[in-house]
């Protein structure tokens, strides 16, 4: 069976970009325009991988990751950051605030979801 996907993004096209295309790739996906409707899904539905932008209104990713890696049931959940922050030194901030992976805007809507699929297990892999 292929992962649920929680997308945490507040800028409407790229959610729905990475909606798509996750999607077109047979996986299930959840919207979450910001990190405190994120917290909400994952109390209430089981999530396998979150993709997560770092700049949004209301909780911001970083205050995301440190909520959710401070409760034991998310300590080995891939979060993966997707983010416009490509500044020197971004990429090692992000991963030592606890993201799995990095991920810079704009994607490449061609290789995306091949290279987020390395953060999954293989059972959970989509199957074209």
């Amino acid at each position: 069976m292929s992962a649920s996907i929680l997308i945490v993004e507040d800028h409407g096209p790229s959610r729905q970009l990475l909606d798509f295309l996750l999607r077109a790739r047979g996986y299930r996906t959840r919207l979450a325009g910001n990190g405190t409707e994120a917290m909400t899904t994952l109390e209430r539905e089981p999530i396998d991988l979150v993709l997560c932008d770092l700049h949004m209104p209301v909780m911001d990713g970083y205050v995301f990751i440190h909520r959710l890696r401070a409760d034991a049931r998310f300590e080995a959940l891939p979060v993966l950051a997707v983010t416009a922050s490509t500044l020197t030194g971004d990429r090692d901030r992000v991963l030592a605030a606890g993201f799995t992976g990095f991920f810079s805007k704009p994607i490449d809507p061609e290789h995306f979801v091949e290279h987020m699929e390395a953060f999954l297990p293989p059972g959970q892999r989509a199957a074209g």
